[in-house]
């Protein structure tokens, strides 16, 4: 490859992670626009969000064709071939997070008018802001190539981990005391998940990086050492007569 032919060909992988950072702030603003459309009963902002999913699908089509066509004509080696790999990954994981954006909004219509207790409120727009950050933090570390930030997402996660399980104890308490009607609290549940799954996606990302960046994916070091434990574990086969017929 020539010196021009490679200043292009990053110049083509610079403008692709570009979109990368695009598409986060689509699936971030969704992921906003949906919580807003669940707590103020806004149909229309809901249909929206939906409406717009087409947008940040094509979005990540977009990505990944110019990833193939990276990959195909320029057959590129090592550290730019794991940052089109991972720039592929990761664009599909935020497509998916735009996808769970529409199904909070689908559960914000099947609960239209049902009033949520206070305390409920506030831990939807916990974990929302938590969510939204966490997708930020990820792409952050993707477009500065940091290893270290990447590596901590999945201890920041935690907290949104912590506010889901605090979700769910509130929304059975308030199911108890009859404050909130079964197939509300049921569709509530469902929406607290997609926002934990929000946070897992962003971790994804995370991992993605830390590849993207070192070549290794969290937990091949421990997969490697287990294979060997267990290759010099086995038994030496041993002939008739005695002798060792490792080799």
């Amino acid at each position: 490859m020539s010196e021009q032919t490679r200043r292009s060909f990053h110049v083509e992988i610079e403008e692709t992670s570009e979109l990368v950072v695009q598409l986060a702030a689509r699936a971030s603003d969704a992921v906003a626009r949906a919580t807003d459309a669940l707590l103020r009963y806004d149909l229309a902002e809901a249909q929206h969000v939906i409406d717009n999913d087409d947008q940040i699908d094509m979005a990540a089509f977009k990505i990944e064709e110019q990833c193939q066509s990276l990959l195909a004509l320029q057959q590129p080696m090592a550290g730019d071939l794991r940052q089109i790999l991972a720039t592929m990954w990761i664009s599909g994981e935020l497509e998916r997070t735009g996808g769970l954006a529409c199904n909070i909004c689908k559960g914000a219509r099947r609960m239209f008018r049902i009033e949520l207790p206070p305390k409920l409120r506030g831990l939807i727009t916990e974990m929302n802001d938590e969510a939204i950050r966490l997708i930020r933090l990820s792409v952050d570390s993707y477009s500065e190539h940091d290893s270290a930030l990447a590596s901590a997402l999945d201890d920041i996660d935690d907290r949104l981990d912590n506010l889901h399980s605090s979700f769910v104890q509130s929304l059975l308490e308030a199911s108890s005391s009859q404050d909130l009607e079964v197939q509300a609290a049921v569709q509530l549940a469902l929406v607290a998940r997609y926002y934990e799954r929000i946070g897992d996606h962003a971790v994804n990302i995370s991992e993605r990086v830390r590849y993207m960046v070192s070549g290794e994916m969290p937990g091949q070091a421990e997969l490697i050492e287990l294979h060997l434990e267990e290759s010099s574990s086995e038994p030496t086969e041993v002939s008739l007569n005695g002798e060792d017929n490792s080799d």
